[in-house]
């Protein structure tokens, strides 16, 4: 298991925890980041990262990413 800001661009990853507050939580749910779910890095730019998830492109700050474990 490692973050999401350590997976390799283009690779698809299955998604086993997500952390942080309730608040956190709850946020990157509603972004489709549910255990189990697909997610694929698309590309890096400083330390944000831009993933594909449920068909749809989200980019979230390398703080977020480090919350989500592959």
């Amino acid at each position: 298991m490692m973050p999401l800001s350590l997976a390799n661009v283009g690779e698809e990853n299955i998604i086993k925890k997500v952390g942080g507050n309730p608040e956190v939580k709850k946020h990157l749910e509603n972004l489709g980041f549910v255990v189990g779910g697909n997610v694929k890095v698309i590309s890096t730019l400083g330390g944000n990262v831009i993933v594909n998830v449920k068909e749809t492109r989200v980019a979230i700050s390398e703080e977020m990413a480090r919350k989500i474990m592959v």
